[in-house]
């Protein structure tokens, strides 16, 4: 070997291999080769940490949008609470109900309240529960209008109603119903028919000369009139004093009011003719309260019903039913 190339050989760089030329081609020796392997792994190993980085940072959007507390979830959640609708994903539309009204549910709330139904207001300015029966022969199983306290007033043995409703607590003008209690205990109607009252109204605490009707549940115990008794199952009393006399508040006149009565057992002694002026309570108290004829405008505390119903509540009230009135307005009776 001659010394230029023996001086060339200690000139080159340990660890590196000689080129041997193949083929005309230059082909890396094998330390060349071991050395490109590695650059490779490296620049795998580069483009495995770039994916991953990528992968991690669409997980972090995701999870920034939409995770607990994210912004979209934020923006929902607002939306919600202002009452925005947000667009449902393709294909998750809400189903219709059969009424067509998109997402329309009998789901109950915790308060058990049917979603999409308005909360009930006052009891009062609303038709009543028991307004249709639940039944297919007409019955209800108690009788709608009356809340549960005026419902216990009504005695065991009862099993006739006379319901006289007033239209408002300052009103003259009702409605009267007679309802039969069924042998297991629910409620028939008949019908409905109407009345006038005292001319101021009604009133839990009635007094003489206040031209307002008693609230209450009272008996019905005794009839008569100035007619002869057209059937009356009621003991009957025929006396030529049931004459009324002079107008009423509308300049009616009041001739035939008293032709039937029956008794409103308030503040008199029952199994007496009506016109027995006794009065347990005290005069102050008033008394002399009738179904009567009715004369075309409001009375003085009684309750009015044309004469033609007047018959046939005399017609029908039956001792062995023990008949009572539930009296008062409306929203009074609801309680």
């Amino acid at each position: 070997m001659s010394g230029t190339r023996r001086a060339a050989e200690r000139r080159r760089p340990a660890g590196v291999s000689t080129v041997e030329p193949v083929g005309g081609r230059a082909v890396p020796g094998p330390r060349a080769q071991a050395r490109g392997r590695r650059r490779k792994a490296r620049r795998r190993r580069g483009a495995a940490s770039a994916g991953t980085a990528a992968l991690l940072a669409v997980a972090a959007v995701g999870w920034f949008g939409f995770g607990p507390g994210g912004l979209l979830t934020a923006h929902s959640s607002t939306a919600a609470a202002q009452g925005t609708p947000l667009p449902l994903p393709p294909r998750a539309q809400a189903p219709a109900t059969p009424q067509g009204t998109p997402g329309a549910s009998a789901a109950a709330t915790p308060t058990g309240q049917p979603i999409g139904q308005q909360p009930a207001g006052d009891p009062h300015s609303q038709a009543p529960s028991a307004d249709r029966s639940d039944r297919a022969d007409g019955t209800f199983a108690a009788i709608p209008g009356l809340g549960t306290g005026f419902s216990a007033k009504i005695p065991a043995q009862s099993t006739q109603v006379v319901l006289a409703s007033g239209a408002g607590k300052d009103s003259a003008d009702s409605t009267v119903t007679l309802w039969s209690r069924t042998p297991e205990g629910r409620w028939r109607p008949g019908g409905a028919w109407n009345a006038h009252n005292g001319d101021s109204g009604w009133t839990a605490d009635h007094t003489d000369g206040d031209l307002r009707s008693p609230i209450g549940v009272y008996t019905l115990s005794d009839a008569g009139g100035l007619k002869p008794d057209p059937g009356s199952k009621l003991p009957y009393h025929q006396d030529s004093d049931f004459v009324a006399s002079g107008t009423g508040f509308n300049g009616e006149s009041l001739a035939g009011a008293f032709d039937y009565v029956v008794a409103i057992d308030y503040n008199r002694v029952v199994g007496t003719s009506p016109l027995d002026q006794r009065k347990p309570l005290g005069a102050a108290k008033g008394g002399g309260i009738w179904l009567h004829v009715d004369h075309g405008g409001p009375t003085h505390a009684c309750v009015s019903l044309t004469e033609d119903h007047m018959t046939e509540l005399l017609h029908t009230l039956d001792p062995a039913a023990h008949p009572v009135i539930v009296m008062g307005d409306a929203a009074s009776l609801a309680t």
